[in-house]
């Protein structure tokens, strides 16, 4: 769905979508959809000056990653809140770097006459991923000598004691 910059200056648009599984390319073949990204919400042109568009909704979705432990796959659902504003490329001079502050977190940036609501959906979904994808809470990862899942079946390995320098890290 692409929102024009001149459809926009008209009136305000809502949304409420559906995107079935492979229709968002997440440049990473080891990240997968495997359910509809669903998303709610509007856009709006809010600075006619300058050419702002605001939007603001929800999205769900149900995504499938490799297990951070195991490296077996691992589903999780992501739901994030929409609220971004997007400001022309046009404003940032040739060569010049834009510079966010703190508040700015919610900014982005459109090239030409509008915004695609896919590449939005796709920014918002990798940005809202966890930081660790676990299959399951109590994951028992991999035998760092042989390989084995740990989660399948206990390997032979022997397992060599923690060095003592690193002791202070367990406390953590």
């Amino acid at each position: 769905m692409f929102f024009s910059v001149r459809d926009l200056e008209l009136k305000k648009a809502q949304f409420d979508v559906s995107v079935e599984p492979g229709a968002i390319d997440f440049l990473d073949a080891k990240l997968k959809q495997v359910g509809p990204v669903t998303a709610q919400g509007s856009a709006e042109f809010v600075n006619h000056s300058v050419g702002d568009i605001q939007m603001r909704g929800h999205l769900k979705a149900r995504m499938e990653a490799e297990c951070d432990r195991c490296l077996e796959p691992a589903q999780f659902d992501v739901e994030n809140n929409l609220d971004i504003l997007f400001k022309p490329e046009s404003e940032i001079e040739d060569g010049e770097e834009a510079e966010l502050g703190e508040d700015d977190s919610e900014i982005a940036f459109y090239d030409g006459n509008g915004v695609l609501l896919e590449e939005v959906l796709r920014e918002q979904i990798v940005l809202a991923l966890p930081i660790k994808v676990v299959c399951k809470e109590d994951c028992l990862g991999l035998c760092p000598v042989c390989g084995e899942n740990w989660n399948l079946k206990e390997c032979e390995c022997e397992r060599k004691p923690v060095d003592a320098r690193w002791s202070a890290l367990e406390e953590l």
